[in-house]
Formats: C-alpha cells, structure tokens, sequence
C-alpha cells in the first residue's frame, strides 16, 4: 500500500502542477476566443474603415474585406457567401463585429444570401449580393499570330455561363467564332482569318472587359528588321546583329537571330553570335531613340515607369536555351555612341538593365517552336550585370541607345548549343 500510495501521491502532483500552469495560463489570456451560443444577428454590413462607416454595403466584389456588425457575432461557427465558404479570422471577431474577405471563387449555386452557421448547426441567412468583376485581359501568348492559328489570351474572371457564353470580339467587330478551351485565367481561340490591330474585347455574363494591349500592336517599333512595320532594319554599332526570315520562318518577315554554344558560366559569350547594338549617331541618319516622334511623345505622356518593352521571341525545342542571360539594356550618350565605340558598358555596375533567365526555375527553356510575346517594363531594368540590384536607376538619360547581348547573369548553368529569334521590338504604354 506504501508503493500505492507513492504513485498516488506522484499522481496528485502531477495533476496539480498542469491545473496550475492551466489556470496561469487563463489568467495569461483573458481576451481568448471563445465560440458563443445562441443566435448571431447582423444589422448591417460595411467596408473596415471607420471612415466609411457610413456607408452600408448590399453586395461587394469577391475578395473584398468586408465588416459585419450586429450582435452575438461570435457564435458564428462557420460563413458562406452563396455556396462559398469563407476563412473566420477569430482574431478579427468579437460580439458586434466580424472582419471577413468575400472568397475568391466564383459561385456554383447564386442565392445572393451569405449564411452564418453556429456550433449548434443553426442557419440563419442574410441578403448579400457577391459582384463578379467584368473580364480582365491582361496578355496574349503572341500579339503578332497570323490570322488562323491558335493563341490564348490570359487574365481572369473569364466565366463562361452556360446560359450566357463567353463571347470574345477584335478591333473592326471582328468575332471570335472557334474558341478551343476556357478556364478562369485562360482562353484559347483561333484568329478569324479578318482579325486586325487592335485591342480585344472579352464579354461575359458579368461585363465587358477590353485587353491591356493591342494585338499587332504598331506604335512605337523601334527594330523590326525589314522596316515593315516602322522600325529600323538593322543595328548601328559594332555588331548590328545577323538577321535572318527563314527557318524557321519568322512570325513578321526578317527577325534578329542569335545562335551558337554557351558555356555554363559567367564568361562572355561569342559577341558575334549573341549581340545586337545600336549606337546613336544623329549626324549620319542614327537618332537618339528617345528622340523618335513616337518615342518622345509616349515618354512626356506616361514617363519611364509607365512604359514596358516588349517583342517576339522564338526559341526552337531542338535547341533549349539553358545557360547565361539574355540582357536588354539602354545605353546614354555617356555610355557608348557611334564616335565613342567601346563595350566596357556591358559590365559595368552602374548601367541599370534587364536581366532575363526564364531557364533559371527548371533549368531549360524555349517556346514549343511557337513565337511567344515577351514583356519587360521598363521600372524592372533595376538589375546590373550580375542579375544583383543596379545602384543607379534607369532615366530617359539612358533611352539613346540599345544592346540586347546574352551574357553573365550571376547563375551557373548548363552548356548548350541553343537559338533564339526576336523581332518588333516597341516601347508601349502599361495599360
């Protein structure tokens, strides 16, 4: 019994020493959530801050923080709006009012109702609309496809109801009559044989929505490689670039062409191979590119930061790109010009640029054998040579010159014998 009562006694202990550090530990936490019973009541719903207290709210978009307030709010166990069940932030609840995102996902069943759920399983419903933003178009896979092949145009809200289709229409009214496949984020669709520059406008049962670019876009080319579409055909500097229009074929005639090994490192690749310069000289026919018309006017209007570069790019399966970076930068007056020739810039730290590795996740990259569009804004040439942070800002001091080289990149890779076709090369607005 002495053993017995040893082990009781052990027991005892035990057991007071948890009750203890249980009851401190209540002390410690005197605003702890805990569920209510009874009925939640709610009065109103309005947006979190208190300066928009006022203003009562019947309906709100998907993924908008909303307030509700009433009374005996935490006894909501669970929330739906529609069929949607969204996240209870306990943190965020007290008895008069609950801070709630609307969830992302579009409804299945639209009863326009939210409904609170408490831990006795009572229902009690409240009327509340959830908006569907109108599509949003935000880029194409090419803005430079032929009429008649597939493209896929990306962004979001792309609902195809069953008793309201998507529809999906180009610049002059032209329609879309053979869309392939249709998710939230994507569509892809084949280009009416009539399609034109212009922006594309996508319908569905929540709105309208046009594209934030256009398709065939002609503003503001700088290279182009035949003059066909405005631009300059050729470089100007000591490697103007080789330029080629078959095989494969281009997406828009002649196109810039690199082509050749790479070594895994960081050391230079053949200039020859991988460069493209342009150098201003104004005496002789070879403007500042920020002095073009087009140019010129787009940077008074919207400035540095609200300009993107963007091209054509095709990179063949055949020969993978899987080493070094593809480096787009500006150069001033003071870096290089046609009378000052020298490439001690690409180096250097202080020239701001854009470093582009889409290898770098998986460790090879091209385009299926498609030509995609590639889009770099002109507030990410923030990069030096290094693929680190540029100590210096790009400027419209910078916007004279243009070197597009395959070079460095801070990474190691893997050696390749790889290809790669860039045409249209424009300055255009973010919008």
């Amino acid at each position: 019994m002495k053993s017995s009562n040893q082990y009781i006694n052990y027991f005892l202990a035990a057991f007071i020493a948890v009750a203890s550090f249980s009851i401190t530990a209540c002390k410690d936490e005197p605003d702890k959530f805990e569920l209510t019973g009874g009925i939640p009541a709610v009065k109103y719903v309005r947006l979190p801050a208190e300066s928009a207290a006022d203003s009562l709210l019947t309906g709100a978009y998907m993924q908008t923080t909303v307030c509700l307030v009433g009374d005996n709010l935490r006894s909501i166990c669970e929330l739906y709006f529609n069929d949607q069940k969204a996240t209870l932030n306990t943190s965020y609840m007290t008895d008069h009012t609950v801070l709630v995102d609307i969830p992302g996902t579009i409804p299945s069943a639209v009863t326009d109702k939210m409904y609170m759920i408490t831990q006795g399983k009572d229902t009690v419903a409240y009327d509340f609309q959830v908006l569907v933003p109108a599509p949003q178009v935000s880029s194409m896979s090419c803005e430079y496809a032929a009429p008649g092949s597939e493209v896929t145009i990306y962004g979001d809200y792309l609902i195809d109801d069953p008793n309201v289709p998507l529809t999906i229409t180009l610049s002059g009214n032209v329609p879309v009559t053979e869309i392939k496949d249709i998710t939230k984020t994507a569509v892809s669709f084949v280009l009416p044989e009539a399609a034109q520059e212009g922006y594309i406008t996508v319908e569905s049962i929540y709105g309208s929505g046009r594209s934030q670019f256009r398709y065939r876009d002609t503003r503001n080319i700088l290279f182009d490689w035949d003059a066909s579409r405005g631009g300059m055909a050729a470089g100007h500097g000591w490697r103007n670039g080789k330029v080629r229009n078959a095989d494969p074929a281009g997406i828009d005639d002649s196109y810039l062409y690199f082509s050749g090994s790479l070594t895994a490192g960081n050391e230079w690749a053949n200039e020859d191979d991988f460069c493209f310069n342009y150098w201003p000289e104004p005496e002789n026919g070879y403007p500042k590119l920020s002095s073009l018309p087009e140019f010129a006017e787009m940077l008074e209007k919207y400035g540095v930061d609200n300009l993107q570069l963007k091209f054509e790019l095709y990179v063949p399966s055949s020969a993978p790109w899987q080493a070094k970076a593809l480096q787009v930068m500006f150069t001033s007056n003071n870096d290089v010009t046609y009378a000052t020739a020298n490439n001690n810039y690409y180096g250097s730290a202080e020239l701001p640029r854009y470093v582009w590795i889409p290898w770098q996740s998986t460790g090879s990259y091209d385009t299926n054998d498609q030509w995609i569009t590639v889009t770099m804004k002109l507030a990410d040439f923030n990069k030096n040579v290094d693929g680190g942070k540029s100590s210096v800002s790009l400027s419209e001091d910078h916007l004279t010159g243009l070197t597009i080289f395959v070079f460095n990149g801070g990474i190691t890779g893997t050696e390749c014998n790889t290809a790669m076709g860039i045409d249209n090369i424009r300055v255009v607005p973010i919008e």
